[in-house]
């Protein structure tokens, strides 16, 4: 019948019979429809990275200014610690606890505030401190009769940095009755790791005894 197309008839060439500008317009347009769909996903990648850096900034930043805040018993003040960032309030808290914890102790006291002491000590250097605390211990007990007590000199001012304190003190040593004096300088040096304080390092500098 005249004008059904017979189903073993070969396709039709879609370009028969049109122009030859036909076909190169058709080519052009659809290089140009890929060229667009390149750009967009090229544009889609680059907002991608664009938002995921943004994320990243504002999660660093979030981290960096969350403050913790730690109360002792009995304590007050601002005591806080921003990202890595403690404040004066906390750093002169835990200077005194550091100075009286590892400054001033007698054959009783001793092996307790030194547990006490080891307890804020970075896992890196645990291990030398707690050889130098034990020295203490063995010296405390082949002399059952020695005690220290150490101050903090009111007339010179500590100082610090992100990373170690630096306490004038003085160290007053009685054995057997004689009590002798010294001044010098305790070097705390420490981190902060998410949020918490850790005691690196304590070493006693430009220590002399003072005329009775």
């Amino acid at each position: 019948m005249f004008g059904r197309k017979s189903p073993n008839a070969p396709p039709r060439d879609p370009l028969l019979g049109k122009p030859a500008s036909f076909g190169l317009h058709r080519y052009l347009q659809g290089s140009s429809n890929l060229f667009e769909e390149n750009r967009l996903l090229k544009l889609a990648v680059v907002g991608l990275f664009g938002i995921t850096a943004v994320l990243g900034t504002l999660i660093y930043t979030s981290n960096q200014n969350t403050r913790t805040v730690v109360v002792p018993f009995g304590a007050s003040g601002d005591l806080y610690v921003t990202g890595s960032e403690p404040s004066e309030a906390y750093l002169r808290t835990i200077t005194r606890n550091v100075v009286s914890l590892s400054g001033t102790y007698s054959a009783y006291s001793a092996d307790r505030q030194f547990q006490e002491l080891l307890s804020i000590v970075h896992p890196s250097t645990y291990n030398g401190l707690r050889d130098s605390l034990n020295r203490l211990l063995d010296e405390l007990a082949n002399n059952p009769t020695l005690s220290i007590a150490t101050y903090i000199r009111p007339d010179q001012p500590v100082t610090w940095t992100k990373t170690e304190i630096l306490v004038p003190v003085e160290k007053v040593r009685v054995i057997g009755g004689v009590i002798r004096k010294f001044r010098g300088n305790l070097r705390i040096r420490y981190v902060i790791d998410n949020g918490r304080f850790w005691l690196t390092a304590l070493t006693e500098e430009n220590f002399d005894a003072q005329p009775r």
